[in-house]
């Protein structure tokens, strides 16, 4: 039986990372499977170094596989990074399947012979560098696009540079003080608990 280990990450900490928990329970159960093991993280895919990505990679087992909703939830890394995130894969032997690597799903369930698997190895190989390297291009191109709005902006006089959303942190401080736990502010703005924190350390320290 393949050991599966999901992988579901965000960037940002107001993003929901577990949003495709979902559609990978549904996968691996369609297909007579059950995701033995999760690791999720609000980290960058440009940063090698995430803690549960390298948490996984010291958990996993050889021959186990790790279950993603798109090879970009692995991967926005420079051709360096992601060559030695392929060495620390390879070292165990581990499987990527990702829902949007069709070529990828067969390394699941399938029980091939040497030469079938070799070849379906080389193709998802390829196929993997491939979508690694365009996810790799679209952070880069956002980040460019991101950095001449903001020239722009700047040669107009509008840019005033990042505010904190104050209106927004009075509100929870507000339902804080009203009795709410965490969690229902959380559930009722949806918002993380780290932004509940940055707004409660706003108003003791007075900056917003």
């Amino acid at each position: 039986m393949t050991f599966i280990r999901a992988y579901l990450r965000a960037s940002t900490q107001e993003q929901d990372a577990t949003r495709a928990r979902g559609e990978l329970e549904q996968f691996a159960a369609d297909r007579g499977l059950k995701v033995a093991a999760w690791y999720i993280e609000n980290e960058s895919g440009a940063k090698l170094e995430r803690p549960e990505l390298f948490r996984l990679l010291a958990d996993a087992s050889e021959g186990d596989t790790i279950l993603l909703e798109q090879v970009d939830r692995l991967s926005r890394l420079s051709a360096q990074d992601w060559e030695t995130l392929k060495g620390m894969l390879a070292k165990k032997r581990l499987r990527v399947v990702a829902l949007d690597l069709p070529t990828s799903w067969m390394a699941a369930t399938a029980n091939m012979d040497e030469t079938t698997t070799a070849i379906l190895s080389a193709v998802n190989a390829m196929m993997l560098d491939m979508l690694a390297a365009i996810a790799r291009k679209d952070y880069q191109d956002r980040r460019r696009r991101q950095a001449q709005g903001i020239a722009k902006a700047k040669e107009q006089g509008k840019f005033t540079g990042r505010k904190s959303d104050t209106d927004r942190h009075a509100l929870i401080v507000s339902m804080i003080d009203k009795g709410m736990s965490w969690t229902e502010v959380c559930k009722a703005l949806g918002c993380s608990r780290a932004t509940v924190k940055r707004a409660l350390d706003s108003i003791k320290t007075g900056v917003n």
